[in-house]
């Protein structure tokens, strides 16, 4: 990092104009944010991949690319290429919570690029390029320094050195040069050298969790190792390292008993069987879940874009959503594992 002395002087105002709205989300790129919205600042490497893996996330408001972290006022890109500003390409992410909490969004952010690689992401090397986030109240900050410590044991399990992932109070965000702004929206052909390690980051670990359906006593395990002790090792590979069991193996593919379908890992209630129908898809399916049930992440794995559903309780992976469900009940599909569900009937 640039000694503070030597840092470079920066502007009293900014030099440059940046756009009003989302290029893609067609919201306010700068506050004020409708009421009720959070905020998170992300440094993970060259913001124009970083940019576009939040704004495509469900419960994203919008996004924008800028600088943080350093000591120059006002930096142009040029001057944060020096590595003489001490800010990091930053992306700040305003969402809603009441559909994407704080600790999914950094779960995204995780698995999104390499922590362990120091000052560089890839082939970007620089101070400008390091992983960090940057946190605006005491609850981010417990929830990153638990999350980064979980993810810590996850990757070292798979051969990955420590993370270096720095936690730091929030100063300034400046914005970016307009042609920043949603980049790779601009130039779908543009550079991106963003690549995540390919380990799963565990979550609803030591935080408090968000029971969606109904209330349930049952505690939830206190590290990834006690999800082993708890589930066999089919369900742990489903519910925890998401995996799929095979089609027209999972035991209610076909059953139509009356009563509500629960998290195998939690307990917390997910689906009601009136909502269930034969999709001929080979894996049980629901036209909805109970209302704050479950929760959303994008799922890239196989060469696809999909939207993984997990329980909203303790954040197992339960299946995937899609829009090819009866119209007349709303158009969706949940495609979930049996082993990933317990019927309890009526």
């Amino acid at each position: 990092m640039v000694d503070p002395a030597r840092a470079l002087p920066g502007h009293e105002t900014p030099t440059f104009a940046v756009p009003t709205t989302h290029a893609v989300l067609g919201t306010p790129l700068q506050p004020p944010f409708p009421k009720g919205m959070e905020t998170a600042y992300l440094a993970l490497g060259c913001f124009w991949g970083a940019e576009r893996s939040f704004w495509e996330l469900p419960g994203v408001y919008t996004t924008a690319s800028g600088y943080q972290g350093g000591y120059t006022p006002n930096p142009t890109y040029e001057e944060v290429c020096t590595g003489r500003t001490g800010h990091a390409e930053t992306v700040m992410v305003v969402f809603d919570p009441a559909r994407v909490s704080y600790e999914e969004i950094l779960r995204h952010y995780f698995e999104a690029h390499d922590p362990t690689q120091g000052m560089r992401q890839g082939a970007d090397t620089g101070t400008q390029y390091r992983s960090v986030i940057f946190t605006t109240s005491p609850a981010q900050k417990r929830i990153a320094e638990e999350l980064r410590d979980t993810y810590t044991a996850a990757l070292n399990e798979q051969g990955y050195g420590p993370v270096t992932t720095e936690i730091a109070p929030a100063g300034p965000f400046y914005y970016a040069e307009g042609y920043h702004q949603q980049y790779l929206h601009k130039n779908p052909d543009g550079y991106c050298e963003l690549e995540g390690t390919g380990v799963s980051c565990p979550i609803g670990l030591g935080v408090p969790a968000v029971s969606g359906g109904a209330d349930t006593e049952e505690a939830l395990p206190a590290s990834e190792e006690e999800w082993r002790q708890r589930l066999a090792p089919d369900q742990y590979a489903v519910l925890r390292q998401a995996a799929t069991e095979p089609p027209f193996t999972g035991k209610y593919v076909d059953v139509d008993d009356d009563g509500v379908y629960r998290c195998a890992a939690c307990g917390n209630e997910l689906f009601d069987s009136e909502t269930k129908f034969y999709s001929t898809c080979g894996w049980p399916s629901f036209t909805q879940a109970l209302p704050g049930a479950v929760e959303y992440r994008e799922d890239r794995s196989h060469g696809m874009v999909r939207t993984e559903v997990r329980c909203a309780r303790c954040h197992s992976h339960l299946g995937h959503v899609f829009d090819d469900g009866p119209r007349e009940a709303g158009g969706q599909r949940y495609c979930m594992n049996s082993i990933a569900l317990n019927l309890v009937e009526r």
